[in-house]
């Protein structure tokens, strides 16, 4: 009876086995078209592959496609709510996958994300150009457009819809049927060129390397560099070895100290050719081509030059008025660098040298000089700049300013273990938004510094949705047992790049397209720059620069030697800055949408102004990533004009106090919270009282 009913058993259930039919696993959810419950809608970056971007994108385009369509076939008269507000209301979905894959691209970009970029960028062109030269959509936004004297909207609205307004026609919606589809085609090829400029940069940066085998080439290089350089080397596979590459930690401490001129012609060489040498990584043509496409788009939408498309909407207006800005700069400049370069080869004599000053000595001898005349060593100063402590000198200034508080959340997402995460709270506790930061540089890392955002600051249905801002950038890492220590030029960027988070985080805007930095191009470094002056404010540095193996604070009479050097070297400075600037001018004013021959084109350029030939142009072309592979083009100036707004705008703080709450207030309300949402000169006069001086720049750098 067992045996009998034992086999009946197993019989059925032999039977089950063979009618249950296995079960396809369901793919992985799109972390994309969820609700991000993370603490304050962080992205999830742990959960984020590379395959979930590309449907995301298409999904996104797709519903705002939808968006557009609906606004369309609106019933009712165009209205500033059915139309412009709703307009600006679309993207939801895009506006969610965009910066996430575009911060990656920038920080922790892979061969897998570059060739993604390649599909995503052109079709996102593509969906700009179908929402701008859309006839319907803006034939009622042109219909609001001309009523706008009879309707009551805020000044906020009133940018919004002037903006609007503006995209589309600078969007080519007033132009003929052949006209929008030729400029259809050169938003399509300009979106993959600049894209394959900045690979091509990346990859020649990281591809370079100065390998030093013998220690007495290392002679006149501090302890620092060189144990990064050994560090650097170990990873390389060649250990007892030191390795130097271009990135910015390792090629400017190599050029300041290394006695070696054959190594250090050898480094800077590379540096400066990157990009040219006729490979396939050559940028020569690519950027010919991009000027050429440029100066033909500006063609067909009315202007003849790329400039004059560009500063149209900036607060220079014009290519006169920027150029007028920077020969105000320039002459006193280059007449200030002469004579340092006269400093330099006398100090190259008095060592009994024989040759003449050539770029790779400059910052060599300078250093030289700077020892002598102010008894002060640059590597001196790095002891007392660990970066930890810089970072939270620029969170004491911003508490003493405007009581913000940057609480540690380890417990946040972050896209690399590098990456640190801050709730900041404002005065009365609240929480205004989420700043990221990631210092180090990385093979995955385009070079500089940079700020930008996870999320917008804007009110939706009510509700003010607060930003999640990051800052990047390519500081000195830690060494061994040492800490990252900065020198002072990387202290500044830091506190420049805050200065952005800041105008991001302090945002109280209605729109996204109004919110935070979204600003005329020659108005956003104001914010940024304007945070340089406290960084080496003698009240400041004791609040955070303190030695980091004794904790001991910067001694006054080293404080006192900054003072006295803060106009060393600015002709320099201010020399390889703005032949920059004007070199960016020059290759956005020509009129012919024609390819120019890089080369020539750039030494005619350099010529015409006189740039001496011991100094580099800070960005010579095939590199010039600002302008041809970011969103600088004509407008590499407003670091200059934005100079002459934070020296005019910081008098203000001199004048009462730097940590005066009246001014900070001011500043805090007419700029740091107003972002794009009116013009910028009114916001500037609001908190000035007139309009800025070029005077407190020329003084401050010592060219009056």
């Amino acid at each position: 009876m067992r045996v009998v009913l034992a086999s009946v058993v197993l019989g059925l259930l032999a039977g089950c086995a063979a009618t249950v039919q296995p079960t396809t696993p369901k793919p992985p959810v799109n972390p994309f078209f969820t609700e991000w419950t993370t603490p304050f809608g962080v992205p999830p970056f742990g959960e984020i592959k590379e395959e979930h971007y590309l449907p995301a994108f298409k999904e996104g385009i797709a519903r705002r496609r939808a968006e557009v369509d609906a606004i369309v076939a609106t019933p009712n008269a165009p209205s500033f709510a059915n139309t412009i507000e709703a307009l600006e209301g679309t993207g939801e979905l895009l506006a969610k996958v965009r910066p996430v894959f575009f911060a990656l691209l920038d920080a922790e970009s892979t061969s897998g994300m570059q060739e993604l970029a390649k599909e995503i960028a052109p079709m996102m062109t593509a969906q700009r150009d179908d929402v701008l030269l859309n006839e319907a959509l803006f034939g009622r936004v042109k219909a609001v457009w001309e009523t706008r004297d009879t309707i009551q909207l805020t000044a906020e609205q009133q940018t919004l819809l002037r903006n609007t307004y503006r995209e589309f026609v600078r969007g080519g919606a007033n132009l003929a049927a052949a006209q929008k589809e030729r400029l259809r085609a050169i938003n399509g090829e300009l979106s993959v060129l600049t894209l394959k400029f900045s690979d091509n940069l990346l990859a020649e940066t990281n591809a370079y390397r100065l390998v030093v085998e013998r220690s007495e080439d290392l002679a006149g290089l501090p302890a620092s560099s060189v144990a990064a350089a050994a560090e650097e080397a170990a990873k390389a596979g060649l250990p007892g070895k030191w390795v130097f590459t271009l990135k910015a930690p390792s090629i400017w401490p190599f050029l300041q100290y290394a006695d070696n001129r054959e190594l250090r012609r050898q480094i800077l060489t590379a540096y400066i050719t990157r990009c040219d040498h006729g490979d396939a990584a050559d940028n020569k043509g690519v950027l010919s081509r991009i000027v050429a496409l440029r100066t033909e788009k500006a063609n067909l939408l009315g202007f003849p030059t790329w400039a004059d498309f560009v500063l149209d909407e900036r607060m220079a207006k014009t290519p006169d008025r920027v150029y007028a800005l920077l020969n105000q700069i320039w002459a006193p400049a280059l007449a200030v660098a002469k004579k340092e370069a006269d400093d330099l080869q006398a100090a190259i004599k008095a060592e009994g040298g024989d040759f003449a000053l050539q770029p790779w000595d400059w910052r060599y001898y300078t250093e030289k000089v700077r020892k002598a005349r102010y008894d002060l060593a640059e590597e001196a100063l790095r002891p007392y700049f660990k970066l930890d402590n810089v970072r939270e000198g620029a969170f004491t200034v911003a508490n003493r300013l405007w009581g913000l508080t940057f609480v540690p959340r380890p417990d946040l997402p972050v896209y690399n273990p590098e990456v640190k995460a801050f709730e900041v709270r404002d005065r009365d506790g609240s929480t205004l938004g989420v700043l990221m930061t990631d210092y180090h540089p990385r093979a995955s890392k385009r070079g500089g510094a940079w700020m930008d955002n996870f999320r917008d600051q804007w009110i939706k249905d009510g509700t003010d949705i607060r930003p999640i801002i990051y800052n990047v950038g390519n500081f000195s890492r830690p060494t061994g047992d040492t800490p990252a220590l900065l020198s002072v030029e990387e202290a500044k960027t830091l506190f420049h790049e805050f200065g952005h988070a800041l105008h991001g985080l302090l945002s109280r805007c209605r729109y996204r397209s109004t919110s935070g930095t979204a600003v005329y191009r020659d108005f956003v470094e104001l914010p940024s720059q304007i945070m340089e002056n406290w960084v080496l404010d003698p009240t400041v540095l004791r609040l955070y620069a303190h030695h980091w193996r004794t904790g001991a604070p910067i001694p006054g009479d080293l404080v006192a030697k900054l003072k006295k050097s803060e106009q060393f070297n600015q002709g320099f400075e201010t020399t390889e800055f703005v032949a920059a600037a004007l070199l960016d001018m020059d290759w956005h004013t020509r009129s012919e949408a024609t390819e120019a021959n890089a080369t020539e084109f750039e030494r005619a350029s350099l010529g015409r102004i006189g740039l001496i030939p011991e100094i580099v142009v800070r960005y010579r072309s095939p590199y010039f990533n600002h302008i041809f592979g970011g969103d600088y083009s004509a407008g590499y100036y407003s670091y200059n004009w934005a100079e002459v707004l934070d020296a005019d705008a910081f008098q203000a703080f001199s004048e009462k106090g730097i940590f005066d709450q009246d001014t900070a207030r001011a500043f805090r309300v007419n700029i740091l919270e107003r972002g794009g949402s009116e013009d910028p000169m009114e916001l500037y006069k609001r908190f000035r009282g007139r309009e800025p001086s070029v005077g407190p720049l020329l003084l401050r750098r010592g060219l009056k």
